[in-house]
């Protein structure tokens, strides 16, 4: 069960960065979808969704391999 929730944890942001990926590449293409009222504001809209999908993504993996000590030493909690 806890395997199924991490998946889930890294599952919903990839969905949400490929989202905004998707209003990307239809502004570009130049096809609005029914939410926004102007091509602009949907591109920015896809990048912010994308931006925090993929940090949310990086940073999970980041702790991870920081609590395994997989990372650079300069990357390593300083020890009081």
């Amino acid at each position: 069960m806890g395997r199924f929730i991490a998946l889930m944890i890294l599952v919903i942001p990839g969905v949400i960065a490929g989202y905004g990926i998707k209003l990307m590449r239809d502004t570009i293409f130049q096809i609005m979808n029914t939410p926004f009222p102007n091509l602009t504001l949907q591109f920015f809209i896809g990048l912010v969704l994308f931006i925090a999908g993929l940090s949310f993504i990086g940073g999970f993996i980041f702790y991870r391999d920081r609590k395994n000590g997989k990372i650079a030493p300069r990357f390593q909690k300083r020890k009081s």
